[in-house]
């Protein structure tokens, strides 16, 4: 099957509604090292909270919207009553469910590796209080970086890359088949086009795909994944 357009990733997102410690409802404060990442919401009200070096923002959510982040942007999605729903695009395709996301979780964690994924790993089947107790540990870390100052937030990251330098090589490889095949098959077919070949034309097909059987915890909420 052909890749979502511009080998994207996306999923169908309804944000959390279990409360927190600081009396909002919503998801675990994350960020991703090498993704975009758009929201298009859909249904229901609420915001999403960001923190980087600029300091902390909030922008509100609401049907129509559209709001979208670099790399380097920690997020939190507040979901006010629970009602909000979005379609998650994100960049690099599968990038994101390959390790491309890091928990806000306090330094403790964060920098023992072994802590950090017993804290972070779901298993099969895993209940709910199994992922409420993520999420809460991610928002306890949030509120940490939210009060000290900016090299706080660079201490993170710094810790973030080290946890995940392993599987750099992994990413480059999915990058490579992926975003920048797709990039390239652009620039062969407008080549073709220049010299009257339409061959690519008659290849034309449709894709569809079904929503996943079940939804799971994400990050931020119950998730359907779509990725070809």
């Amino acid at each position: 099957m052909s890749p979502l357009p511009g080998a994207v990733g996306v999923s169908g997102l309804r944000v959390y509604d279990w409360p927190t410690a600081d009396g909002l409802c919503g998801g675990s404060p994350h960020v991703h090292l090498t993704c975009a990442e758009a929201y298009v919401v859909v249904a229901g009200e609420g915001s999403v909270q960001t923190l980087t070096c600029d300091g902390f923002a909030e922008t509100p959510l609401r049907p129509g919207t559209v709001a979208w982040f670099t790399p380097g942007t920690v997020h939190r999605l507040v979901g006010g009553d629970g009602g909000l729903q979005i379609v998650v695009v994100m960049q690099n395709s599968g990038l994101p469910e390959a390790g491309d996301a890091v928990f806000t979780f306090p330094p403790e964690t964060l920098n023992d590796p072994d802590a950090y994924a017993r804290a972070a790993s779901l298993d099969p089947g895993a209940r709910e209080d199994a992922a409420r107790r993520r999420r809460d540990l991610a928002i306890e870390g949030f509120a940490r970086l939210r009060e000290r100052d900016p090299a706080a937030l660079h201490e993170f990251y710094r810790s973030a890359v080290r946890l995940k330098a392993i599987l750099f090589d992994d990413w480059e490889d999915r990058w490579r088949a992926g975003a920048l095949a797709e990039a390239r098959r652009t620039g062969e077919q407008l080549s073709r086009l220049r010299d009257g070949d339409i061959g690519h034309l008659t290849e034309a097909g449709v894709h569809r795909l079904e929503p996943p059987p079940e939804r799971a915890f994400g990050m931020c909420g119950r998730l359907d994944t779509y990725v070809p």
